[in-house]
């Protein structure tokens, strides 16, 4: 049974590879010191074990795994990355310069220092900031033939150099930088919920009623019998009316009327009202007796996905919220380069955010009129634009241009990333193409990534043992170089130099490191979802940086 179960994984090669992604997944849920591994994590320890066993990848599989990240990365950056160079994204573009710089100079310094074989500083770099796309980008690197060869040594030697410097690192950057982001603000005597709270007080200027997020909208019909309300325009009398409402309906004398901002109520009138369902129940009577009434009740309550265009963003002043509230909805969630950022406050517009809306029908499409696109459950991916959008990255990734004698471009990777920034960033401004659903998009990117991590792994495994036992201490000490020293000086950077807040700096480190596990860490501390704003800034620019990065250390 065991010979016929080893003969079939070694002749089929995706048979291999999703036995390692369903195991790394499994070993991905296994929670250590009370955080979870990740998928990345034990898709790359399993494919560590197979390859150890001698069991190798398919460069195809792990070509079109890397194809499919990177062109995501880009498409989901693409509508924000823009817009963060205009929100403060000097601070941002600068603090992702000074971290992803940092790790890049020790990496490269240690690399030479150690005597490390050609392409381990690629890896070096890469494991020391827990980057995928710097991986990606310096295997894919070698692999096209982008970057010379050193003399003695084939490409796939420097590949496994790459892959097994970036495993052995990979361990520390992920738990240290945890362990760092966890205790620095405690070592530092920052108090970070403290912090938080201050900062979402500035933000909702000193009112302390926060945004409240959607719990059960819900409709409910009543009579007109407070004094309070009468002749007082609709706009105007939510002081007056439970939580935040919105009077869909009002009928008098038997009839319906219109209903507009300046719509006044009278006593005896019967109002239909869409709102929150605890707060209806913490104000039960202060309208009057509620109603059953079918035909005044019947109110179609709707939730849609709207994403901001940018050509809505110019135009525009208010704040979102603001906006969706004169339309009588709801927001449950917002999400930014797919992270949920915090709905306490003014929110800013930001081209490419997508707003979870709910409210009656015709007022969702008021507010996807107003702010951008409404998102309709759709199934179709345009794989029209998806298709050729890679096809043209592949194509600008060739381009070269020499200086002083070296042959310098994008490389595949920086070509991908391009493409995939600007589809995003056009799709922002005309979203009748390019269209790729929330869910088909996380599966390209999350299962290309899994795909290239399982070849990853599986290269690595068959040489890391001896990599170890040669210069395993060095590496591992050099690992933890590369991960500590650019957060410590891109916490002074921030603070001294750009006078960033701490919880939102904390939020931003994490983003230049591209590391979402210790977001996780960093909100959990903060007791706020504050720091994601941070994350998204510096993450626009941290892929872009750390992608082109990994193929420039292998020129040097």
């Amino acid at each position: 049974m065991i010979a016929a179960v080893d003969l079939f994984l070694r002749s089929n090669p995706v048979g291999l590879l999703f036995l390692v992604l369903g195991l790394g997944y499994l070993v991905g849920r296994v929670s250590v010191l009370g955080f979870e591994l990740g998928s990345v994590s034990g898709v790359l320890f399993v494919g560590l074990f197979f390859g150890h066993l001698g069991y190798v990848p398919n460069a195809t599989t792990q070509s079109v795994g890397f194809v499919l990240f990177i062109f995501s990365v880009g498409l989901q950056a693409g509508p924000s990355f823009f817009s963060v160079i205009k929100q403060d994204g000097l601070k941002y573009f600068s603090l992702a310069v000074v971290i992803s710089g940092t790790g890049f100079a020790l990496a490269l310094t240690l690399a030479r220092l150690l005597g490390l074989e050609p392409g381990a500083a690629a890896g070096l770099l890469a494991g020391g900031l827990t980057s995928s796309p710097t991986l990606a980008a310096a295997q894919e690197a070698v692999r096209a033939g982008d970057v010379p060869v050193a003399a003695g040594f084939t490409a796939d030697q420097i590949m496994t150099n790459v892959t097994t410097a970036y495993a052995i690192t990979y361990i520390f950057g992920l738990v240290g930088l945890i362990l760092i982001i966890r205790f620095l603000p405690r070592v530092l005597g920052v108090d970070l919920p403290s912090e938080a709270a201050k900062l979402e007080a500035s933000r909702r200027g000193g009112v302390e009623d926060r945004v409240q997020v959607l719990n059960d909208i819900v409709v409910r019909a009543y009579r007109v019998e407070n004094e309070r309300l009468v002749g007082v325009p609709l706009g105007a009398a939510n002081e007056n009316l439970p939580g935040r409402i919105s009077v869909e309906r009002l009928r008098r004398d038997g009839e319906l009327i219109p209903v507009t901002e300046e719509t006044t109520v009278e006593l005896g009138d019967e109002v239909c009202i869409v709102g929150f369902l605890d707060e209806f129940i913490a104000s039960a009577g202060r309208i009057g007796p509620e109603l059953s009434d079918p035909d005044l009740l019947d109110v179609h309550i709707e939730s849609a996905r709207v994403v901001v265009l940018r050509t809505k963003v110019k135009k525009f002043t208010q704040s979102l919220n603001e906006v969706v509230a004169e339309e009588g909805c709801f927001i449950s969630r917002i999400q930014r380069l797919g992270v949920d950022i915090p709905l306490e406050g003014d929110i800013e517009f930001q081209a490419g955010d997508v707003v979870h809306v709910t409210g009656p029908t015709s007022r969702v499409e008021a507010v996807g009129e107003a702010v951008g696109h409404i998102e309709r459950a759709t199934e179709q991916t345009d794989l029209v634009t998806f298709s050729l959008g890679i096809a043209v990255g592949l194509l600008v990734g060739t381009w070269t241009v020499t200086v002083a004698g070296i042959s310098v471009g994008l490389g595949t990777a920086g070509g991908l990333l391009a493409a995939g920034l600007v589809i995003g960033y056009l799709r922002a401004l005309h979203p009748t193409f390019g269209g790729v659903p929330g869910a088909a998009r996380w599966v390209f990117m999350e299962l290309g990534l899994m795909a290239f991590m399982a070849g990853v792994g599986l290269r690595a495994g068959s040489g890391i043992i001896d990599t170890l036992a040669q210069s395993g201490f060095s590496l591992v000490a050099a690992g933890i170089l590369v991960t500590s020293t650019p957060v410590l000086i891109g916490y002074v950077f921030g603070r001294k130099v750009l006078g960033i807040n701490p919880v939102l700096l904390l939020g931003a480190i994490t983003g230049s490191m591209t590391s979402g596990a210790s977001l996780s860490i960093v909100t959990a501390e903060a007791r706020s979802s504050v720091p994601s704003l941070g994350y998204t800034g510096a993450y626009a620019f941290a892929n872009v940086f750390l992608t082109v990065a990994g193929s420039v250390i292998l020129l040097l």
